[in-house]
């Protein structure tokens, strides 16, 4: 008699991953849920960023027409606030990067349920960054004079010019943020497509690139995201740093310090954080993913805060210091005035909310109580944007000229384009959510697999 044939062998992913099959669909169908319907709250915060969006649009168009004399510029100040916005959006930008570039090389796991959204976000910011290079120079039609590439007028770009260190900066972090959060995006696009008809099902086939998760696949997938990580950890240092350069090269009072390029970088992944805590709290909420963004989470970022707002809180007390230890008229004139001068309110809006109101967090109590957290997230935010009022708008305001001192105040359409950066940057942000995956799902059920191997634990 001939012994019966074995039974078939199982495949491979089903042989390494313990994950039961109940829990797997789980994690799919709260994680794809997201993507699902639309309420009318979401109806309501879209229309309203469209709003403001557009409302810059008017506005920005009614200033070509015009001309930037309708902007608050006034001699010596023509920085205004286009640039501190520039600034703020560009330090938005880091956190995602950091989230998942230098986090994923320390192998920090509590970074895969928040990575994505960051990474989002940091390609958001970067595009609404980018707008305000345009909008400062005013005829945005000509912004391909700072572009560097040879062409037949036999024109070149200006070298020394601020402008064109930010161009080099924004173009190369925007690039690679685009590539990694494609990257990183493709084994859920699989996931989705496999449950997805009609038009989303046809877009996600194209997007996943044929992925059936195989093991070389995962393999070629698990190298790619470690090259890019690698690649993209130092443009979070030099970035920013970058930035902190349009300043630090000149002379002006208040500017020309070496502590600016570590200075902004601290300052970039503090707004950064703080940008992430205030758009995926009301997201965990809303959307019921209490179990994938967790309390712990939110206390890991947490620390993250009360360490970068100590290093910012620092800086500033070593601006001061060295204005006061230097014996430069010019420069303790110019920290004098930031503190009692006619700007004073931004400058303790500043300290206030970046140096004070991040102390809060060395409680535990403070750093898992969301609704708190999210308070001092917003109010962390509107003091960095201060921050990059009081440094831009004193410096310029104070040379070291008493003839040509000045006072800037923003006018109303400077206000109206600034207010639609947020708009602009939450419709992207808003739609994100309905055509991708806001947490990692993939990775979720790595961290499944991994506490189930170890026991437990987060």
């Amino acid at each position: 008699m001939t012994p019966p044939p074995p039974p078939p062998a199982e495949p491979v992913a089903a042989l390494i991953r313990p994950v039961p099959v109940a829990r797997d669909s789980q994690v799919n169908r709260d994680l794809l849920r997201v993507m699902e319907g639309t309420s009318i709250g979401y109806w309501a915060l879209l229309h309203l960023a469209v709003f403001f969006m557009l409302a810059a649009g008017g506005v920005w168009v009614y200033q070509v027409y015009k001309g930037l004399g309708i902007a608050g510029y006034a001699h010596p100040i023509f920085w205004g606030a286009y640039i501190v916005t520039f600034v703020f959006w560009v330090g938005i930008a880091h956190a995602g990067t950091l989230i998942s570039a230098i986090l994923y090389l320390f192998r920090a796991k509590w970074r895969n349920a928040i990575n994505r959204s960051a990474e989002a976000m940091t390609v958001f910011a970067v595009l609404t960054a980018a707008q305000f290079l345009g909008i400062h120079v005013g005829r945005m039609w000509k912004s391909y004079f700072i572009l560097p590439y040879p062409n037949q007028r036999a024109l070149w770009v200006n070298f020394k010019s601020p402008l064109l260190w930010d161009t080099f900066a924004i173009t190369t972090y925007a690039t690679t943020s685009m590539v990694f959060l494609y990257v990183g995006l493709i084994p859920d696009l699989a996931i989705a497509r496999d449950r997805s008809t009609g038009w989303r099902r046809a877009i996600y086939s194209v997007l996943s690139l044929g992925w059936q998760g195989t093991s070389r696949q995962w393999k070629s997938h698990s190298r790619t995201v470690l090259h890019l990580s690698g690649l993209a950890t130092p443009l979070v240092l030099s970035v920013h740093s970058v930035v902190s350069w349009d300043f630090a090269m000149s002379i002006v009072p208040g500017w020309h310090a070496t502590i600016f390029a570590p200075y902004f970088v601290a300052g970039a992944i503090f707004s950064g954080f703080a940008m992430v805590l205030t758009m995926m709290i009301p997201v965990r909420r809303i959307y019921g993913l209490e179990a994938y963004i967790t309390d712990y989470h939110f206390e890991n970022m947490s620390r993250f805060l009360l360490l970068t707002s100590i290093i910012v809180g620092y800086a500033y007390g070593a601006e001061y210091f060295m204005a006061w230890y230097s014996g430069v008229e010019a420069e303790q004139t110019s920290f004098w005035k930031r503190a009692f001068g006619p700007y004073w309110i931004s400058t303790w809006v500043m300290i206030i909310c970046n140096a004070f109101v991040p102390q809060l967090l060395w409680f535990k109590k403070i750093r898992t109580h969301v609704p708190t957290l999210f308070v001092i997230s917003v109010l962390i935010n509107i003091g960095m944007w201060f921050e990059r009022y009081v440094i831009i708008i004193t410096g310029l305001s104070r040379e070291y000229d008493p003839a040509v001192w000045g006072i800037y105040t923003p006018s109303w359409p400077e206000l109206i384009i600034v207010a639609g950066s947020f708009g602009f940057f939450c419709q992207f942000f808003l739609i994100f959510l309905k055509l991708f995956p806001v947490v990692a799902i993939a990775e979720v059920k790595e961290l499944e697999i991994h506490a189930k191997a170890h026991g437990g634990g987060h």
